[in-house]
């Protein structure tokens, strides 16, 4: 089994026996966990890399939201929760931002991994204290895995679908057993995803109701103030009880964080530069082109920077509605993709700033290359009658244009698979071959920023004589929409870690995807892609690991589920002048909670405010 040594590295090399009946089990005890490769950090660690430990506390920084709320409950399906509820829960492990593979202790001390992969057991701080006070114990880990499990959001029960039990080994050691193949996920997927909820606040609240009643929490923050739909602000825990602890040195700086919720993306920009707000991550290429060019930054009270990152870059794309019979022909989801012109958009609305996305895991070693190797052929064979038989050839590239916006060559190839399909044309209409009317697609939108992107792909399509539209709705509408699979068409984004695990269930898994709410918007439902999953879950290494998740990509890109959009391998940040930060940039991008509040810097921007008005 490769686990001990790739996936509890740099630990405390302390084997212990665990006595299971009469056999004994040994375990590996470490202060954090790894699935690729050794920890960066070892047990005596002070601080990580990319912190100031002697960061001022306090300041007040306010960040945006679209949408709304009318919830304070983010791990249930029901409502819209607010922005921000994670920094007022704890979990037993965390991640830093530059050692993305591995976890490390937060409210657990330390772990101990069964070598048979059959249990973990988590020695918890006794020092870890509700917002109230009270300890944080066995029996809030085990009662937080059964509300989760039975109530939260499916994601939860595909997580833990292999976590058999939690067992109470005392106040502050629980154990959990897992069924299954050995499975060297499954201690982080408990230690990292889990929320440790009070049980005794929840004997007299019901877990699975929405509400707006501020939850016990043990986080670094808490809940100061709010107003449904407009704001939501957290104060710092003063007497937090992991203030000191290594994985929080330097972090959690922030006297205040507030959300400011607006209705959509129109006016997010422009709300940045009135000053509305303190930070903002640029999504839109346009935007960071062409609507940075206003006097705070000139004058130095904006700041302005690219990061480049490290970042599994996933997939981002027009997700197909499998549910719908239309989309069930492959064939017609091959000729859309042709019909999508990525390389004009760069040109002339993203200004060169992105790339084709080509795997469901770009920009990582996962992403399936050239031909499939021999481990990946052992892999995919048992299935070639099941399988397009292009998944056995080289991998997977969108159609690439000439980028004039002339290029007619795509979308003649696109004609000539509908046609070849049983697809016709009658009056200028596509005529779909199993119901003999016309085709009709809605593209499902929240953001009014997206027609920019959807408006050219649909003017191709209806070349192809598809009558195609685009329907803009609130994020709210949005969100219950997806939840309940009731559109044609939609960007979905599926981020994707260094190391995929269980989460593939959620985002493909057949189980998933007849379930609302569920990641698997498409609606796939095919058995060799949940047995793919399985087996890249079983991956007893991190080396086996890769060619089963190539597999698995290669199947996803070869069946045409999604026309693929575009990625970046950089973080494009602007933010007011106020904040300080290391010169380090961890691997996954920035942690602005890392960042502080600089008072020198403050009180220079205050000036320069009075001054840039003076002139006005």
């Amino acid at each position: 089994m490769g686990f001990v040594r790739s996936a509890v590295a740099a630990i405390l090399l302390i084997s212990l026996p665990f006595s299971v009946g009469a056999e004994e089990v040994k375990t590996i005890k470490s202060h954090g966990l790894s699935l690729a490769g050794p920890l960066k950090y070892g047990p005596d660690f002070t601080h990580l890399d990319y912190v100031n430990p002697n960061a001022p506390k306090g300041g007040d920084v306010k960040l945006s939201a679209v949408g709304g709320f009318d919830n304070l409950n983010p791990y249930i399906s029901k409502g819209q929760a607010a922005n921000g509820l994670g920094l007022t829960f704890e979990t037993l492990l965390t991640q830093s931002y530059d050692d993305p593979s591995a976890e490390y202790g937060l409210v657990a001390e330390s772990v101990e991994v069964a070598e048979d992969l059959s249990f973990a057991i988590f020695n918890m701080r006794p020092e870890a204290r509700f917002h109230d006070g009270s300890p944080i114990t066995a029996d809030d880990v085990i009662f937080s895995l059964a509300a989760v499990k039975e109530s939260g959001t499916p994601l939860f029960r595909y997580y833990y679908a292999n976590v058999e039990s939690a067992e109470k080994l005392n106040d502050h050691r629980i154990k959990f057993n897992f069924s299954g193949p050995p499975n060297r996920e499954l201690p982080q997927i408990v230690g990292q995803l889990l929320p440790i909820l009070s049980k005794n606040y929840f004997e007299n609240h019901k877990f699975e109701e929405t509400t707006l009643t501020p939850i016990l929490g043990s986080g670094p923050y808490r809940i100061k103030n709010f107003e449904a739909n407009r704001y939501i602000t957290y104060e710092r825990v003063p007497d937090y009880w992991g203030k000191d602890l290594p994985i929080n040195v330097g972090r959690n700086n922030f006297g205040t964080l507030r959300y400011d919720f607006y209705r959509d993306t129109a006016v997010l920009l422009e709300a940045f530069k009135a000053g509305e707000y303190d930070y903002r991550s640029e999504n839109s290429a346009k935007n960071w082109a062409t609507g940075y060019n206003f006097p705070a930054v000139k004058q130095g009270l904006v700041i302005l920077e690219e990061i480049p990152n490290e970042r599994s870059a996933g997939m981002q794309g027009y997700a197909f509605n499998l549910r719908r019979e239309k989309f069930q022909d492959p064939a017609l989801r091959e000729a859309l993709i042709y019909a999508f012109d990525f390389e004009w958009l760069n040109r002339n609305i993203f200004y060169d700033q992105y790339s084709r996305t080509n795997s469901y895991f770009e920009n990582s070693v996962m992403a399936a290359t050239g031909e499939p190797t021999e481990e990946e052929l052992a892999i995919l064979e048992p299935y070639r009658d099941q399988l397009p038989p292009r998944v056995f050839g080289p991998a997977f590239k969108a159609p690439v244009t000439d980028g004039s916006g002339q290029d007619r060559a795509p979308l003649r190839q696109a004609k000539k698979i509908l046609n070849d399909a049983g697809w016709k044309v009658e009056n200028g209409k596509l005529i779909d071959p199993n119901t003999g009317k016309p085709l009709t697609i809605e593209f499902l939108m929240y953001d009014p920023n997206s027609l920019r992107i959807t408006g050219p792909y649909i003017k191709n399509l209806k070349k192809l004589g598809i009558d195609a539209s685009s329907r803009v709705v609130d994020s709210a509408q949005f969100t219950e929409r997806l939840r309940n699979y009731d559109f044609d068409m939609t960007t979905a984004g599926f981020g994707q870690s260094i190391s995929p695990g269980n989460e593939q269930r959620e985002f493909w898994g057949s189980a998933a995807g007849q379930r609302p709410g569920s990641r698997n918007v498409m609606g796939i439902n095919d058995p060799v892609i949940d047995a793919l999953i399985e087996n890249l879950i079983a991956a007893p290494t991190y080396e086996e690991l890769i060619p089963a998740v190539r597999a698995l990509d290669r199947v996803l890109t070869w069946n045409f589920f999604v026309v693929p959009q575009f990625h970046a391998s950089y973080d494009r940040i602007a933010y007011w002048n106020k904040f300080g930060h290391t010169d380090v940039n961890p691997a996954q991008g920035p942690d602005i909670l890392s960042w502080w509040v600089d008072p020198e810097k403050e009180r220079q921007l205050q000036e320069g405010l009075k001054k840039m008005q003076q002139s006005q």
